[in-house]
């Protein structure tokens, strides 16, 4: 398994289960065009962008460079780097037929393909993998971040803390809360925003 410590964007859910079994990072993914009209998903990629860069890895085909062309457009170029996979031609397996153009998307290609296109956009691996727990959805229920009766104050207290947007969902606050702490740290914040407001 390969760290990258930027997060990547892809296009697809598929896209995104083929790059979890190759690396640990960040992987966004984009849902195709709906990104050009989901704000909140918008709010995260630019999140992370100017913290530690965005990787786009989209497929090789039109709608692929469309969506690459979208965020290039929204976004520094100094926080993107770009990854290309080749054009290779061909049906993903869950497929009926190819896709309209017959070019194999991230899903399809070759692991080792793909982590050959990171090495030419001079992606820099690590070997620090991320052991401790994650963060979970029971974690932000537990400490009073979700489902409890004052668990939007506390989100908002929590997501001004770190300058974060308040539009994140559940999903995009676990995201980068695991992006940003390991699991000891998250807590340890915690018990230091709860402390300085005079709950412990």
């Amino acid at each position: 398994m390969i760290h990258i410590e930027q997060a990547v964007i892809v296009e697809g859910k598929y896209d995104k289960i083929k790059l979890e079994s190759i690396i640990d990072a960040v992987i966004i993914q984009t849902n195709g065009f709906a990104v050009f009209k989901d704000s909140e998903k918008m709010v995260l990629i630019k999140h992370f962008a100017h913290t530690n860069g965005i990787i786009i890895l989209t497929d090789s085909d039109a709608a692929g460079f469309k969506i690459r062309n979208y965020l290039k457009g929204t976004i520094e170029n100094d926080k993107i780097t770009n990854v290309y996979i080749p054009d290779i031609f061909g049906k993903e397996k869950r497929k009926i037929k190819p896709s309209k153009e017959g070019k194999l998307g991230v899903e399809g290609i070759n692991k080792d393909i793909i982590v050959n296109a990171f090495i030419k956009a001079g992606i820099i691996f690590s070997d620090k993998i991320k052991t401790e727990n994650a963060i979970s959805r029971l974690d932000l229920y537990n400490d009073g971040f979700s489902g409890t009766e004052n668990s939007s104050e506390n989100r908002r207290i929590l997501l001004k803390y770190l300058n974060l947007p308040e539009l994140l969902t559940t999903s995009s606050l676990l995201e980068v809360l695991n992006s940003m702490f390991t699991y000891e740290e998250y807590k340890n914040t915690i018990q230091k925003i709860f402390y300085n407001r005079g709950d412990n």
